[in-house]
C-alpha cells in the first residue's frame, strides 16, 4: 500500500517546486529512486533549474524525461502522466493524479495556498485514499 504524504504550503506556485526539489534532495540522498510530475514542460524545467541549484554536497542526478542514459538517471521529471515510471517515489508538482498510485512506494504531493490549486488537491487526496492509500498530511514548514 503505497503511503501518500500531502505537505501544506504557505506560500506562492513557487513555494511548490522549492519544497520539491528539497525533498527530492533529501529522497536522493536516501537512495531512493524518484520520478516527478509536472504539469508542463515549462514547470519541469523550473524544478531542473532548481535542482542544478542545490549546493554541490546536495547534487542529485536526474534528467528530464527523454533525456540522459538509456538507464535513466536517479531522478526523472515529466510533464505528462504517461511519462512516469515506476519508481519507488512519485513527487506530484502538477494539479493532476499520479497515474497508477499503486505502483509507488511513496508519494509526495502539496496542497498550494490559492483556493482553486487547494480544491484540486482536495480532490486527488480523496482520491489517493479511494484506492487505497495510507494518507499523511503535514505542514511544509516541518
Amino acid at each position: 500500500m503505497p503511503q501518500v504524504v500531502f505537505y501544506q504550503l504557505v506560500d506562492s506556485d513557487n513555494g511548490v517546486t522549492a519544497k520539491a526539489s528539497r525533498l527530492i534532495a533529501d529522497a536522493y540522498a536516501n537512495k531512493q529512486k524518484i520520478s516527478v510530475l509536472c504539469d508542463t514542460k515549462a514547470q519541469a524545467e523550473q524544478v531542473d533549474e532548481l535542482l542544478w541549484q542545490l549546493p554541490a554536497d546536495r547534487f542529485v542526478p536526474h534528467n528530464l524525461y527523454g533525456e540522459g542514459p538509456p538507464s535513466g538517471t536517479p531522478v526523472e521529471i515529466c510533464w505528462q502522466p504517461q511519462q512516469v515510471a515506476r519508481r519507488q517515489m512519485v513527487v506530484n508538482v502538477g494539479s493532476g493524479m499520479i497515474p497508477s498510485p499503486n505502483n509507488h512506494r511513496k508519494i509526495i504531493d502539496f496542497v498550494p495556498v490559492d483556493e482553486k490549486a487547494k480544491q484540486a488537491a482536495r480532490v486527488r487526496y480523496k482520491n489517493y485514499q479511494q484506492a487505497g492509500c495510507s494518507m499523511q498530511f503535514q505542514s511544509a514548514s516541518s
